[in-house]
């Protein structure tokens, strides 16, 4: 097994995050002077990153040898940092308040937002086909009412927005490890393959329209007295969101083809680099002075960029853009995932009603993107193959975790630690039953092909 011929490499892996852990540790715990204090807290931060980033490849890196994807172990890396914390080791718990860590985190899930716009073509949203499109719409609007009426009954006295926070977190799919498991199965030619992957274009526009305007909500309900907001508050929210994104893509589109032309006089090497996230950081940061989740314009950039338009810089010997995000995210991403298992209060799991809460939200989750099947018109294609391949929520549902922790209302967190729990719970969940039971699938319709209606 890999596992078995690989045992040894691991405890020699262990030295350096154990070295960095301690390190930060001690750090941490030791008093400074007052008039140093800013310099070295800061000194200190930068050293607890430098452990987490480390501790994150190593989770990552034992995930991958067990054939589930490294967030998850990035993800557990952060769970186990919080069992520290619950533990008794203050230091460890003040890795929750970290500026630089959490600073690092912000940059890093835009970057990853920005890298799945890069991934996502416009062309590609255009061409969809109905079997796609009907997919990813009943896949994003089952979930949403399913986790609504879910977390009503669950905790009735929340306010209105906190279920729909819940649901709106459960529209978001992560198909790259649909995706995966489609690639290891020589399947990404199949009509399945083709209809998931089409939705999941869709899936990601509607789910980051879904998440614009369930953030500008709360804001404004935040911004106002009470808990509640009139019918044009609502209209002009999801207008705003709209409008956005289609100001993003068309105004966008022009000037960063332009911006990218200008670039080509200058004789300095990394032009393309600096174009594109200065296009990517400013239009996050005008999503969020507009109210809107900052990712929304992150994403948004990503996908007005087109790889082709940067050749004439890989003609003067720069890489191709994508190859040159990828370090940033590489290095910035994971911390993200870190972070949000640090936020899981391992606690919560002890009582009955949030477990049950975790159970029931995972399994309306599953549950919900199944509608994505009806949407199937294609002749021979599986539908419950294309249901199931829309089930993973993986880092995306992690965002929206992230971001409904972020957001307050009158000083109170949208998600309380306890449902942030659950939804990594869900999250986990979900993306683990994906993999095996897709396997099983695929291989029964090899066996016996699954015929659908006609169109």
């Amino acid at each position: 097994m890999i596992w078995h011929r690989n045992r040894t490499l691991l405890p020699r892996l262990l030295w350096l995050p154990a070295l960095l852990l301690v390190g930060a540790a001690v750090a941490a715990a030791t008093e400074p002077m007052a008039e140093e204090a800013a310099e070295r807290i800061f000194l200190y931060e930068i050293l607890e990153l430098a452990a987490v980033i480390v501790l994150a490849k190593l989770g990552a890196e034992v995930f991958e040898r067990m054939r589930q994807p490294g967030v998850l172990g990035e993800l557990v890396i952060g769970m186990a940092l919080s069992a520290l914390a619950l533990a008794g080791i203050p230091s460890i718990a003040g890795w929750r308040s970290a500026e630089v860590l959490h600073m690092a985190a912000e940059i890093g899930v835009m970057l990853l937002l920005f890298e799945v716009g890069l991934e996502s073509h416009l062309e590609e949203l255009l061409e969809v086909g109905w079997s796609a499109l009907l997919a990813a719409t009943l896949g994003v609007v089952t979930p949403m009412a399913l986790g609504y009426g879910v977390t009503v009954l669950f905790f009735p006295n929340e306010p209105w927005y906190v279920a729909l926070f819940v649901g709106g977190t459960l529209t978001a799919t992560s198909v790259g490890i649909t995706a995966r498991v489609l690639r290891d199965l020589k399947k990404l030619d199949t009509k399945e393959a083709r209809i998931i992957l089409g939705a999941a274009v869709v899936d990601d526009v509607l789910g980051l329209i879904v998440l614009a305007v369930i953030s500008g909500l709360v804001t404004s309900v935040a911004r106002g007295s009470g808990d509640g907001v009139g019918a044009a508050v609502v209209l002009g929210i999801i207008l705003k969101a709209v409008l956005f994104l289609v100001a993003a893509i068309f105004a966008g589109r022009f000037i960063h083809f332009n911006a990218v032309r200008f670039g080509t006089r200058f004789r300095v090497s990394g032009v393309p680099l600096v174009i594109a996230l200065s296009f990517c950081f400013t239009l996050s940061a005008l999503a969020g002075l507009l109210g809107l989740a900052p990712i929304v314009g992150a994403f948004a950039a990503g996908l007005v960029l087109e790889p082709s338009d940067y050749r004439v810089y890989q003609e003067k010997g720069e890489q191709p853009i994508e190859l040159l995000i990828r370090p940033l995210t590489t290095f910035l991403t994971p911390v993200f995932f870190v972070v949000m298992g640090l936020k899981a209060d391992l606690r919560s799991f002890f009582s009955t009603s949030v477990l049950a809460f975790a159970v029931v939200v995972s399994i309306a989750a599953i549950v919900g993107k199944q509608a994505c099947s009806l949407g199937v018109l294609e002749r021979g294609a599986s539908r419950l193959v294309v249901g199931v391949g829309m089930i993973p929520r993986g880092e995306v549902g992690l965002i929206f975790t992230s971001i409904g922790a972020s957001l307050a209302v009158a000083g109170r967190a949208v998600f309380s630690a306890d449902l942030v729990s659950a939804m990594i719970f869900m999250v986990m969940v979900t993306t683990l039953v994906t993999p095996p039971v897709l396997k099983w699938l695929l291989s029964r319709t090899q066996e016996a092909p699954v015929t659908g209606p006609a169109a």
